[in-house]
């Protein structure tokens, strides 16, 4: 007797060995041939190359605009997620549709949009231009990117955490005197913050 069980989806096997190819492909062979042309450098050369200053200041955008998107991120995720846990206003479908938003569009349609929309003929990039500053194309520009793609994330994420914190402890603090700030700032923070 045979104890082989069968896949439920049929050709599992087959679609399961496509898309193990077919992502090894795009991403093993850049970093193979990455890694070959690492090994045929010396030290001398690897580190001049990544101490050049177009390298360096490639990363000091990169670390520069993800660190300020993830502040704002923190601090404006934080909140829209205590608004939307804890007040029911007119427009609330409307504003967690418009957070939802960049999981629906792809990233290329996003990228698209919103070049178009900060681009120095664009909706807000010439008012951007009459007022001196450019946001197409400047680490401005790849802040608010970076930020509009990740914000989803942490809202989706402070929501739950938020929503578990009872009523009651800020009611208790506020009668022990504890001012809206604090609370917020001490146990909620601290309820965010805890892991696990």
């Amino acid at each position: 007797m045979s104890s082989r069980s069968s896949s439920v989806i049929p050709g599992f096997g087959l679609t399961l060995g496509y898309t193990l190819v077919y992502l090894s492909l795009l991403v093993l062979i850049p970093l193979g041939a990455l890694f070959l042309k690492t090994t045929e450098l010396t030290w001398d050369q690897f580190i001049s190359i990544i101490s050049a200053p177009r390298v360096l200041a490639a990363l000091k955008l990169s670390f520069g605009t993800a660190f300020v998107a993830a502040v704002l991120n923190g601090i404006i995720g934080t909140l829209l997620a205590w608004v939307l846990v804890r007040y029911t206003f007119p427009g609330r479908k409307v504003i967690e549709a418009m957070i939802d938003l960049p999981f629906a569009l792809s990233t290329a349609v996003a990228g698209i949009a919103l070049t178009a929309l900060y681009a120095p003929n664009g909706l807000v990039g010439q008012w951007a231009t009459a007022m001196g500053f450019k946001i197409a194309y400047s680490p401005l520009g790849i802040t608010l990117a970076l930020t509009f793609v990740t914000l989803p994330f942490v809202v989706r994420t402070l929501q739950p955490v938020l929503a578990d914190i009872p009523r009651e402890v800020e009611e208790a603090a506020a009668c022990l005197g504890a001012r809206p700030l604090q609370v917020r700032a001490t146990y909620c923070c601290r309820r965010c913050c805890r892991p696990g």
